[in-house]
């Protein structure tokens, strides 16, 4: 019993000089997007993966140019995040660019089974981007 009350008050001790939690959030999101782009840059063939073939006719360019044309992008929006500038528009880019993933894996992992472990992750990942556009907008 003592051991949890001790955990309890030097998690609010540490709390109570953390940053605060929007900046917190913002920055996680600026880190992600970042080296998602990072890393699209690096290895396009990595995330090409995700565009199946139904929706490959679709695009304008192939999956692996339009992984890289992402992969910019979200290295400029990631930076932006971190530098906590243009934090509204950066946020809400990724937040749409998110949620539009998610819809798509979504359909994808009905009707194939894969990527359910990546819609898992990215529905956290699009509610953290909303949470950092409403508090961008809030300001």
């Amino acid at each position: 019993m003592g051991t949890f009350h001790d955990l309890d008050r030097r998690g609010r001790r540490l709390a109570g000089r953390s940053p605060d939690p929007a900046t917190l959030a913002r920055l996680a999101l600026g880190a992600m997007v970042l080296l998602a782009g990072v890393h699209k840059l690096l290895d396009p063939e990595a995330w090409a993966v995700y565009v199946v073939d139904w929706l490959a006719p679709w695009l304008v360019v192939s999956p692996v140019v339009f992984v890289l044309v992402n992969g910019v992008l979200e290295v400029g929006f990631g930076l932006a995040l971190l530098a906590d500038r243009y934090t509204a528009f950066a946020s809400l880019v990724a937040a749409v660019s998110l949620t539009a993933t998610v819809g798509y894996l979504l359909v994808v992992w009905v009707l194939s089974g894969r990527f359910g472990d990546v819609v898992a992750r990215d529905v956290g990942l699009a509610g953290l981007a909303w949470a950092v556009v409403v508090e961008a907008l809030r300001e």
